[in-house]
């Protein structure tokens, strides 16, 4: 059997992956949580949305050069591979398909289902078993298309990505004329509701939220062999989307704050959206535009999920991990690698049956509560620093701005998002957090023999 994966993506598909995977949930989601994080703050919010946007954009640059400088390898775990060494980037692939990306699916399996609750009036629904019977329905579908129809999926996320970027657009655009002009949008900038957030803590509390809002992007790399010219592909996906994502999101947060008080917003919860393009474009024409925020939610996690599925063949081409001759499989039909498929849905489920636990259904796990859509995304980044590192020493031949200005940046940003995580959620939450992620990953190194290529 041909386990090799064949090229049959291109740059239209690979930007698509970018910008899907990030914009379609976080920006609809967050927007609420950063408010609430800094007090009702609108400029803060906005330096929130800013600042983590430029650290997607130094790690992106960091790994664009990856892409363009280790030709041979493909996705994440190759690139800790020729940067750190083989156990690291064992390590990094683990997490990355036991934990980082389960989290984010199950958490934007929830948010479709949430999203969809709210669009036909559940709004009441949205933390009861309801609403999570149909994340867990929206996960199953999302994961049978991916399997059994990998060029529809790809195709899907293209079009879910043009379909998503029409609300941002319009509420972007039409909000803030309609802002400046109702001067809605002077008195939300003025204007701050609670004076009990200092700035500081707004601003770290703000920026681990919108931390979710931006990830996903790094796992674009995940489709590189099947790439049509990846070398050039690549690059031009992860920095262009990257771009593309930091405009929109800023553009879009502004001219929210255009069409509602930061009151409102703050109040609504999950329904802050909805009522937001309704009050701008009317009730039937807001109600037309939000479904499309469902569609929105449901690009992204086709998106995440079009990655997950290579997460354990990702260690399986290297002879590694639980039965690597399992997981390397890849069905000579759909050319996808059903194993892995199968066994990140059961990592998926288990995630969303936490997620709910800990986050809706009345903190079933004590200390060990912790928000799966955000930590995981800050111990990537701390992930990222000894590649970067050794990026910047290895990197012979790169530019200056290549080889050491980037990863540098890189470096920075990815230690702040670490400090910012430790201030907004207390040292007691990281650390229960990370005795969880410690022994997934202990078993993980238990795993790591098998037939390993030579």
């Amino acid at each position: 059997m041909d386990n090799q994966l064949k090229e049959k993506y291109g740059l239209p598909t690979a930007i698509g992956m970018v910008v899907g995977i990030v914009i379609g949930s976080g920006v609809f989601f967050k927007a609420e949580a950063v408010l609430n994080k800094t007090g009702g703050n609108m400029p803060l919010g906005i330096l929130a949305w800013f600042i983590v946007g430029l650290v997607m954009i130094f790690c992106s640059c960091a790994f664009s050069t990856m892409a363009t400088h280790y030709e041979e390898a493909s996705g994440i775990v190759d690139y800790a591979d020729v940067t750190v060494g083989k156990r690291y980037a064992y390590n990094l692939g683990w997490f990355v398909a036991t934990i980082y990306a389960p989290c984010l699916v199950s958490a934007l399996a929830w948010i479709s289902a949430r999203y969809f609750c709210v669009l036909i009036g559940w709004e009441d629904q949205i933390t009861a078993g309801s609403c999570m019977t149909m994340a867990g329905f929206l996960l199953c579908i999302s994961y049978a298309l991916n399997a059994l129809a990998p060029k529809l999926a790809g195709k899907f996320q293209v079009s879910c990505t043009v379909a998503k970027m029409i609300p941002l657009a319009l509420m972007a655009v039409v909000g803030t004329v309609v802002g400046l002009r109702s001067g809605q949008m002077a008195e939300n900038i003025s204007t701050m509701h609670t004076a009990t957030v200092s700035a500081g803590e707004g601003l770290m509390g703000a920026m681990v939220a919108v931390a979710f809002a931006y990830e996903g992007w790094v796992l674009a790399t995940s489709i590189s062999k099947e790439l049509k010219n990846a070398k050039r592909n690549l690059p031009l996906a992860l920095i262009g989307g990257s771009l593309v994502v930091v405009l929109v999101y800023i553009l879009y947060y502004i001219g929210l704050h255009g069409a509602v008080s930061t009151q409102e917003l703050m109040a609504s919860g999950q329904a802050g959206a909805k009522m937001a393009f309704q009050r701008v474009f009317g009730e039937s024409a807001g109600t037309l535009v939000f479904v499309l925020i469902v569609v929105s939610c449901l690009g992204t996690l086709n998106g995440l999920t079009l990655s997950c599925c290579r997460g354990l063949y990702a260690l399986a081409v290297r002879g590694e991990g639980p039965r690597p001759e399992m997981f390397v499989q890849v069905d000579p039909v759909t050319n996808i690698p059903t194993n892995s498929a199968v066994m990140s849905l059961v990592f998926n489920a288990a995630w969303l049956l936490y997620f709910y636990g800990a986050n809706l259904g009345g903190g079933w796990f004590g200390g060990f509560n912790f928000d799966s859509s955000e930590l995981p995304v800050i111990t990537l980044y701390a992930m990222y620093i000894p590649m970067f590192v050794q990026l910047m020493r290895k990197g012979k031949g790169l530019s200056t701005v290549s080889r050491y200005v980037m990863p540098a940046l890189g470096v920075i940003g990815c230690l702040f998002m670490i400090y910012a995580a430790f201030a907004a959620y207390g040292v007691s939450t990281v650390f229960h957090y990370l005795i969880v992620y410690a022994v997934i990953m202990v078993v993980g190194n238990l795993l790591y023999g098998g037939k390993r290529k030579a």
